[in-house]
């Protein structure tokens, strides 16, 4: 309803009462103007209807809504299912075109604004977090590993045809070293230093590695910000500067990170100070939206790689996780992104300070690893069996990971026990106490995240499981 639709609606309806329904369209015409001449997220978050006007307007503009269409390609955005076709609000183009994913598509104008408006707001959301000078970014409907690929992918192209390594301080998660092979490249360890309780970046070995192989036959550095403990953030501006110097790349893996202010803060530093080509983060862990998407950013040196990136994908793609991505943002606004994000800055010193109790209770400590904002990591020095005299049984690693198993079987989700000694292949490379980010960790542990969208009630529920698993498993020996 437009104004000329409104004047004509006052013979049906009293003047005055159609006066102030159009008032009342015009506020949110407003908002949505607002959002398309300022670029930026609203100050205040979206209601539903606002949300779902701006889509279903969107949808009107692509030529598979179009009341008079006629489409006789193959290609036509015909949606069998009017559950799918609602589902997705009627935007069945997708994104991207053939030869580059972020390109503009002829049939589809209200998608590709969507798209466009998608990077522009998390682009800003990235700064509100405090990751700041970030100068291109491209929102991907692939999950963070994929997002990895891609970008190495992208970099392994610029690069001497000699250059085949991706040098990779150690993180025990499969995907990264997926990603590196999916890439056709070679991953080369470089273990941790122990530090107190923290495992952090042996930069000694890094350099080492980089004399021993050549700068010209590596592709970049590929670190990590957001880990589980007792590891902690890599020494990102160390290995930034190291880069530079070298003329090696450097791709940061910040899969939950942007939730962390003291992670943003220091991303920023590492590519104000030295080489960051680009960081990887996920839409779910971070936006609180289901699996599928990733935000790749570039920093102020390397912007031109997102359009690489972008050129890399194959083909067009799915927009259903960039419009997730896009209704959250819209439903927080600027004030609503920067509550969650202080909750869950509140959370972390709770969750610590709640797990400390439980620790000195069940005379177990909490493992110090002052560089991991995220992940807590919970000693279970005292839940063992007897150990034979060439140390650890299997029957003891058993015992110790069926915590595990008592929490999930108590709808306890998310937490990780590590028990020493664990063996696992991985990309065809053979690690020794796999989960525990290096070979002989001093102690079994479990790990908790006070991560995004969790609560206190979340925490103390789960402490109160904790303690009864923990006692009688300790009954048990």
């Amino acid at each position: 309803m437009n104004a000329a639709n409104c004047a004509l609606a006052n013979g049906l309806v009293s003047a005055a009462y159609i006066q102030q329904g159009q008032q009342a369209l015009t506020a949110r015409c407003n908002l949505v103007k607002s959002l398309l001449s300022q670029r930026k997220l609203p100050a205040d978050g979206w209601d539903d209807a606002t949300i779902e006007m701006l889509l279903q307007d969107a949808a009107s503009m692509d030529s598979n809504n179009f009341l008079n269409n006629i489409g006789v390609g193959e290609r036509e955005a015909r949606v069998a299912s009017d559950l799918v076709a609602r589902r997705h609000y009627r935007l069945a183009h997708g994104m991207g075109r053939s030869g580059d994913v972020a390109a503009e598509q002829p049939k589809a104008a209200g998608s590709s604004m969507l798209v466009k408006l998608t990077n522009i707001l998390t682009q800003h959301a990235l700064q509100l977090a405090g990751m700041l000078d970030v100068k291109a970014i491209t929102v991907l409907p692939v999950a963070t590993g994929m997002a990895i690929t891609l970008t190495l992918l992208a970099m392994k192209a610029a690069r001497p045809l000699t250059a085949k390594y991706v040098l990779w301080p150690r993180i025990d998660q499969k995907t990264c070293l997926k990603a590196i092979t999916s890439a056709g490249l070679q991953p080369v360890v470089v273990e941790n230093l122990l530090v107190g309780d923290q495992l952090t970046t042996d930069l000694e070995a890094l350099k080492n590695q980089v004399d021993k192989l050549g700068a010209e036959s590596i592709v970049c550095v590929l670190t990590t910000s957001s880990c589980f403990a007792p590891r902690g953030a890599d020494k990102l501006v160390d290995i930034a500067k190291l880069c530079s110097s070298v003329g090696v790349g450097h791709v940061i893996n910040n899969a939950y990170g942007i939730q962390s202010a003291a992670l943003c803060k220091l991303i920023t530093s590492a590519w104000r100070k030295g080489r960051v080509d680009a960081v990887v983060q996920s839409t779910d862990k971070n936006f609180m939206v289901p699996v599928g998407g990733a935000v790749i950013a570039a920093g102020p040196r390397t912007p031109s790689l997102i359009e690489a990136i972008n050129r890399t994908y194959p083909g067009r793609a799915s927009m259903s996780p960039l419009l997730d991505l896009l209704i959250t943002l819209l439903h927080w606004g600027q004030n609503g992104w920067q509550q969650v994000l202080q909750e869950r800055e509140n959370l972390y010193v709770y969750t610590r300070e709640q797990l400390e109790l439980v620790a000195a209770e069940l005379q177990e400590r909490l493992l110090q690893t002052p560089d991991n904002p995220i992940s807590l990591g919970f000693t279970l020095s005292n839940l063992h069996l007897t150990a034979d005299k060439a140390g650890q049984t299997d029957a003891q690693t058993k015992h110790v990971s069926f915590l595990g198993s008592m929490l999930f079987k108590r709808c306890v989700s998310g937490t990780r026990v590590i028990a020493r000694g664990t063996k696992q292949d991985v990309a065809g490379i053979g690690f020794t106490g796999f989960g525990a980010h290096c070979d002989a960790y001093p102690c079994d542990y479990l790990t908790v995240a006070a991560a995004l969208g969790t609560s206190k009630a979340d925490v103390l529920s789960f402490l109160s499981k904790l303690k009864q698993c923990y006692s009688a498993l300790r009954e048990q020996q």
